[in-house]
Formats: structure tokens, C-alpha cells, sequence
């Protein structure tokens, strides 16, 4: 089968990419615009292999999409390219908006068009997976989790451009008949993240002896799911997933943000001492606007229908993250001393930004 994944360079597309070609059974199409999130590095194994082609490109882009089709007369489709930091969003939601919604459309439409023309076979067994978040979900309170059919209730830029996307996906499998199919994840974390995410951000700091910023008071609570569970999902749903079905994806590993932050402290005093305890830097900061207070997945129909279940506990996988990011400087140094240092985004609502 030949996959066409888009945000291949990203985090969640590189895991997908490193899997699918450790696999060995697919080629692969790894579309990416190469934004300041991705990176070729994280892709450099995948690339070597044989079985898999770039094409920088922009999703958003329709004759790049339409011709990137055509050329490569991919089986399936994996659609992970988004803008995905919360706090990016209330800084500036304009690119949120035509990569996470415009985007999404010409990828729908240019599938669209190619699925229509396929041979009867072809077009039976073709796929377009699209990949969501469950902040599209809103806020939960101290009980309960999401499901499949909870209602929507974004509450940032970020996650109310991911809702619209799903909607995409979702009318044009009911209008046009493409064969889609959509899952909901928790938060991800493990190798490969760009540090501009929470836990990174804390290793990197914590190996410093920088500051280690946590919002409000560190209650907030999400649902960790370690990146190679989340790939091994991916590839399962656009494999056996059911056209028109939606899976949410978990891990399963409910923390509060502050024992997150007190775990990663710990760890690195273990394994890189100093005369400073990591938990002293830690440094209780404004909340961001809109921060929603609790998530967490009911990932029973994943498991029930498709025989999925994470595999790395959150205490093993945030083990493994924090041994990554010791071990493999070569990856975020440069990124550290160029593409983002470590300032805080999204402190504060922006002043309305110019339309038009």
C-alpha cells in the first residue's frame, strides 16, 4: 500500500512515518510545509529507507495537493498536518485557521477528485484518515470522559479549528461518500518533541537549571499518551477502521500538570545531579486564557472493535522521554538555539488582530 501522510516532519507524523517504514510494508508520501515544528531530522531514518519520498508542500495548497495526487496515486491517506500549540493560537489564529480548516478542505476536495476516478477496486479500498484532538471535546469536570459521541465544546482557537475540521471530514463522508475515517487523541508526548510543549519544555529547563513555569496551580489534568502507542493506533484505524467511524485515542495515564512537572524533576536529579533540586525551580505562573480544566479518554471502542490498548505506562514512558532528550542533544540544540528558545506564548489575549 502506498500511505500519503501528511505533517510528516511533525511529531505524531514522524512517529507514524517511523513505524509504518520499520513495518515494512508500505511506501509512503511525507508531505510537509517544513514549519518551524517540523523537522527533517526526525524523519532522516524514514527518508534512507527507500520507501518513502518528500514533498514540501503546503496542505492548503490546491494545485500542490491535486498534483502531489496524481503523481503519486496513493492507496490511503493520513492526515495529520495541523497547527497544534494552544497557546500559538491566542497569540495569532489566522494560521490556525487556513491550515487546521482551509487545509483540511483542499485535502478533502483534491482526495475527492482523485477517489472518484479510481477503478472500482481501488476506490473501494481507498482511505482518508484525518487525526483530532479531544480538546475539541472542551473541558470535563472531576468525573466522566470522553466518548465518541460527546458533544463539541472547543474552547481556544486551536481546538475550535480542529472541531471545524472534523466537521469537514465528517459531511464529506456523508455528502460525497469518501471513505474517512477520524480519532480523537489525548496528549501525546515522548521523543521527537518540539519544546515548545510542556513536557519537553520542563526536561530542557530542568537540565538548564531554567525556570520551570507551571500554569495557575499545576491542577490542571490531561491524559498522556506515549507517541509510539498513538502511532501503533493510527495505523491500525486506517488499516481495519470502519469508513464514516470515529476512535478516540488514550493512554489511559490521567496526571495533574504539577506531578508531571515533579516526576520529570525527579528524574533528572537521578540521572544528572545538581546542587539544586529541579522542584525548586519550579515557578507557579498566570494561567493562559481559556484553559480547559480536565481531559480524559474513554478509549473502550478502540480496544473493543479494533484490539488496540496502550502498551507504555505514563511512569515507564516519561522515563523514556526524559532518557531521549539526555541522549540526543544533535536534536534539540539546534532547535533551542534557533527555531524557539524557550519564551512563553499565549500569556494573554492579544489585542483583535486586522481582518482582510
Amino acid at each position: 500500500m502506498k500511505i500519503l501522510v501528511t505533517g510528516a516532519a511533525g511529531f505524531i507524523g514522524s512517529a507514524v512515518c517511523r513505524l509504518l517504514v520499520a513495518e515494512g510494508q508500505d511506501n509512503l508520501v511525507c508531505v510537509d510545509k517544513l514549519t518551524y515544528a517540523a523537522s527533517l531530522e526526525s524523519i532522516g531514518e524514514v527518508l534512507a529507507s527507500g520507501r518513502a519520498v518528500l514533498e514540501k508542500a503546503d496542505v492548503a495548497d490546491v494545485d500542490a495537493m491535486r498534483d502531489i495526487f496524481r503523481r503519486h496515486q496513493p492507496d490511503a491517506v493520513m492526515h495529520l498536518a495541523a497547527e497544534s500549540h494552544v497557546d500559538r493560537s491566542i497569540d495569532g489564529s489566522g494560521i490556525f485557521i487556513r491550515t487546521n480548516i482551509n487545509g483540511t478542505h483542499v485535502m478533502l476536495e483534491a482526495a475527492r477528485e482523485y477517489w472518484q476516478a479510481l477503478p472500482a477496486e481501488r476506490k473501494d479500498a481507498f482511505r482518508f484518515h484525518h487525526i483530532s484532538t479531544d480538546e475539541v471535546y472542551g473541558s470535563l469536570g472531576e468525573d466522566g470522559l470522553f466518548r465518541e459521541d460527546t458533544a463539541y465544546s472547543p474552547n481556544s482557537p486551536y481546538s475550535a479549528s480542529k472541531a471545524a475540521s472534523d466537521h469537514l471530514v465528517n459531511a464529506w463522508y456523508h455528502t460525497y461518500g469518501l471513505p474517512t475515517l477520524l480519532s480523537n487523541c489525548s496528549n501525546n508526548y515522548g521523543p521527537f518533541h518540539f519544546p515548545e510543549k510542556l513536557i519537553p519544555l520542563m526536561i530542557l529547563n530542568g537540565m538548564d537549571g531554567k525556570k520551570l513555569p507551571v500554569y495557575g496551580k499545576g491542577d490542571n489534568v490531561r491524559d498522556w499518551l506515549f507517541v509510539e502507542d498513538h502511532a501503533r493506533a493510527l495505523v491500525l484505524i486506517v488499516r481495519k477502521g470502519v469508513p464514516g467511524e470515529r476512535y478516540n485515542v488514550g493512554g489511559n495515564a490521567e496526571q495533574r500538570n504539577l506531578h508531571v512537572v515533579e516526576t520529570i524533576c525527579d528524574l533528572l536529579d537521578e540521572r544528572l545531579p545538581s546542587a539544586t533540586k529541579r522542584r525548586e525551580l519550579i515557578t507557579f505562573v498566570t494561567d493562559r486564557p481559556g484553559h480547559d480544566q480536565r481531559y480524559a479518554i474513554d478509549a473502550s471502542k478502540i480496544k473493543r472493535e479494533l484490539g488496540w490498548e496502550p502498551s507504555v505506562t505514563f511512569e515507564e514512558g516519561i522515563r523514556r522521554t526524559v532518557d531521549w532528550y539526555l541522549a540526543n542533544r544533535w536534536w534539540w540544540e539546534p532547535i533551542r538555539e534557533g527555531k524557539y528558545s524557550g519564551q512563553r506564548l499565549g500569556a494573554a489575549a492579544p489585542a483583535a488582530a486586522k481582518v482582510g
